[in-house]
């Protein structure tokens, strides 16, 4: 103490061993245990989801990059053609006529007639072999708007079933796809959530409103529809005799009931077919409940040759 009563305070600073070191490596560390928390659960999430579930996920996030080209969009038939018979191949039973556009009478006599008289030109001077490939070209070089709509109605349709409250749940067992057929919407059953009730072609309620959902979509649009029925792999009798076949080919025909009572015109119609378990979804699993399933297909066809031109 100082001899004028003053108080003196001396503060020792002490070394301490380096300082404070910060927080930083709280953050990584935070940062690792949420990156392994995510990677488990995405782990768990995998091994406990079924087949159909991955598959109606994936075609959930998939909407809005459909493909535009012509090589499908890697379905069951990976995007190929069936061949000529369509949806007859495999045995099909077929409950409605086809209705196929008219043939052009005098595009056909004319071919019929350079044919008998050994020409090998018609009469603009073209040859048989440049004209058929001139029409495979114009049919597989089809109008980029067509590839848009069906783009546009397939992100449409997933759109309408998520703004329904009672089936956006169900929004995972509807399928859109592009092929080289059309567009292709599949109803696809679930276990414990058919789209018709066991053994019959009564369709569930919530069936009827997805269906009345997808009618309203593709009513703006011109093409004409081929629905089929399928069932899975299972044999099937019922107490009338029924087999698969006549099951298919009924609820088919009772989803083509619901769309034109919705509004689709019925002239629209191209066929109706029951394939019973001939073309599975799932081939590697004939039994599974995602091949009972109804697939609709907005077909896509060469457009029409306008009038003023002569073939």
């Amino acid at each position: 103490m100082a001899s004028d009563g003053a108080v003196i305070i001396k503060r020792i600073k002490k070394g301490g061993h380096g300082g404070h070191h910060g927080g930083a490596w709280k953050v990584a560390y935070a940062d690792f245990v949420t990156a392994m928390m995510a990677f488990f659960l995405l782990m768990w999430l995998i091994n406990t989801t079924t087949p159909e579930q991955k598959r109606g996920i994936a075609d959930y996030f998939a909407a809005q990059s459909i493909s535009q080209t012509s090589s499908g969009a890697g379905g069951v038939l990976g995007g190929t053609a069936m061949g000529k018979l369509g949806a007859q191949a495999g045995g099909s039973v077929s409950i409605t006529p086809k209705n196929s556009p008219p043939m052009n009478a005098q595009k056909s006599d004319t071919k019929d007639n350079n044919n008998r008289k050994g020409g090998s030109t018609d009469a603009q001077g073209t040859s048989p072999a440049s004209q058929m490939q001139s029409d495979q070209h114009l049919e597989q070089a089809l109008p980029s708007a067509r590839d848009e709509d069906f783009a546009t109605a397939a992100e449409a349709i997933h759109q309408a079933m998520q703004e329904m409250p009672d089936i956006a749940a169900l929004s995972r067992q509807v399928i859109v796809e592009q092929t080289q057929e059309g567009l292709r919407i599949q109803l696809v059953d679930q276990d414990q959530r058919p789209m018709f009730a066991p053994g019959t072609a009564q369709p569930m309620p919530y069936t009827r409103k997805m269906l009345d959902a997808v009618a309203k979509i593709i009513d703006r649009l011109p093409n004409r529809i081929s629905i089929s029925g399928h069932t899975d792999g299972k044999p099937f009798t019922g107490a009338d005799g029924t087999t698969n076949w006549e099951l298919s080919a009924a609820r088919a025909n009772a989803a083509r009931a619901i769309l034109t009572s919705a509004g689709v015109k019925s002239d629209r119609i191209y066929e109706v077919a029951g394939k019973a378990g001939a073309e599975p979804l799932l081939p590697e699993d004939p039994d599974a409940s995602a091949n009972r399933r109804i697939s609709i297909l907005l077909m896509k066809e060469a457009p029409p040759v306008p009038q003023g031109i002569k073939p």
